[in-house]
């Protein structure tokens, strides 16, 4: 099947889509085979960075910290495999803590962490908490929780703390069942190494919650079959984590007529939203993503941020090789809650300059996201512009390893960023954030 952008279905799918184009698509979408090398969009060419580390636009540098296997003041070692990441409040107001996860199941550099923050011994995942002063410097690191496996990426909550989320159903070593939510206090006071099993177990990556009703929507990056996009209700209506505590509705994504995403080619493509409850979140029998028989799938859901009352979600990837009903090398998604729509904002095609789109942050400048990569060849920080022109924001000038973890200072001061491994280390990058082009 096809999607084109009159809203056509080939292949025979039963039934119409309900398809609505926002204006003029040329305005809209760039591909990235288009993209200019001289970044007529964003903040000009990569200049080659001397330590071979981090190439960035002329006016912005960087600093290194947190790496992985260096020690931690009182005892233990940064943990491996950086990924998602948030930021929030320090203990001062020139200071800015981030709570970064670890993806590790029994192997890597283990997370290390108090007792009373380790939930299952024989899992090597977990969180790291840093905090840094205005520029960017490290003052302090611990590891915030232990014992979770997988820990890929999270979202950031209303209330101030961290989601984080296991990509994983279990795996052989486990002593108590994984593929759980699990929050971090970015202080340390409320952390309790407890599963939100209302938000259902299974292989999640990211976590974005409605800051007004607190629904929070979660990515799925599994395969045989493909993942699904969810989205938890909560019973209770508080501002904080104990709403989530008491339980609620998880239920699935289902487009009428478009069993998988990929068939969306065409940005600016709107398509309404159907939710339907998930039958046994907990998966006691059978893995959440196999209890539908009609349900709208993608191969690598993956990223997801609150932004401009919207939730922004991130389809890494997409082949047909590989049992996808059509190729692309990336695609970001909005849903909007208020016209219950979900509408393609970007696509990118095979065979361009950037592929495998991954962690997504919205920008507070130029109205745009930013994307890491995690694709084939060289990795970038991949932003946009309002109008979703794509540009180079950094390159991995050190190895092939992805980005992870892209997130903003709570000012906007700072862009943080991980690379993943070999080894993993998070990077605080400053410029001339407002000289946005395009």
């Amino acid at each position: 099947m096809s999607v084109s952008r009159r809203g056509v279905v080939k292949g025979g799918a039963a039934g119409a889509l309900s398809i609505a184009l926002a204006g003029s698509l040329d305005s809209l979408f760039q591909t990235s085979a288009g993209a200019d090398v001289g970044e007529a969009h964003g903040y000009g060419p990569l200049i080659p960075d001397p330590k071979g580390v981090l190439d960035l636009p002329e006016g912005f540098s960087y600093k290194t910290l947190s790496v992985e296997g260096e020690p931690i003041s009182g005892g233990g070692v940064v943990p491996g495999h950086h990924d998602g990441t948030a930021t929030f409040p320090g203990s001062k107001p020139d200071r800015t803590r981030l709570v970064r996860n670890h993806e590790q199941s029994n192997n890597g550099t283990r997370a290390v962490a108090r007792p009373e923050w380790t939930y299952d011994p024989a899992a090597w995942g977990g969180t790291s908490t840093l905090e840094v002063d205005r520029e960017g410097n490290l003052l302090s690191q611990y590891v915030s929780l232990a014992g979770t496996s997988t820990n890929c990426a999270g979202g950031r909550t209303p209330w101030g703390t961290w989601l984080t989320c296991e990509e994983t159903e279990g795996f052989s070593a486990q002593t108590k069942t994984h593929g759980w939510v699990f929050e971090v206090d970015p202080h340390g006071q409320r952390t309790k190494p407890v599963p939100l099993t209302g938000l259902g177990r299974f292989a999640h990556e990211a976590v974005a919650v409605d800051p007004h009703t607190l629904t929070a929507y979660l990515t799925e990056d599994a395969a045989g079959p493909f993942g699904l996009f969810y989205r938890f209700r909560p019973r209770a209506h508080r501002g904080d984590y104990h709403a989530y505590l008491q339980g609620g509705r998880l239920e699935a994504l289902n487009v009428r007529g478009v069993p998988d995403l990929s068939i969306v080619q065409e940005p600016g493509t709107k398509l309404h939203a159907r939710w339907v409850k998930v039958p046994d979140p907990s998966a006691k029998e059978t893995s959440v993503r196999k209890q539908f028989d009609t349900i709208t799938r993608s191969q690598k859901l993956e990223g997801a941020w609150w932004g401009h009352g919207k939730v922004y979600f991130v389809c890494s990837f997409a082949h047909k090789a590989n049992g996808a009903a059509a190729d692309h090398a990336g695609q970001v998604w909005t849903y909007d809650p208020n016209s219950n729509q979900i509408e393609l904002q970007l696509i990118f095609k095979p065979g361009g300059r950037f592929d495998g789109p991954d962690n997504i942050t919205v920008s507070p400048y130029g109205g745009g996201v930013i994307l890491a990569e995690d694709g084939d060849g060289e990795q970038y920080l991949v932003g946009t512009t309002k109008q979703n022109k794509p540009f180079a924001m950094a390159r991995n000038a050190l190895n092939g390893s992805e980005f992870t973890g892209v997130t903003f200072s709570p000012d906007g001061r700072i862009l943080f960023a991980n690379r993943q491994s070999d080894p993993g280390a998070t990077f605080a990058i400053t410029g001339p954030w407002h000289k946005l082009r395009g």
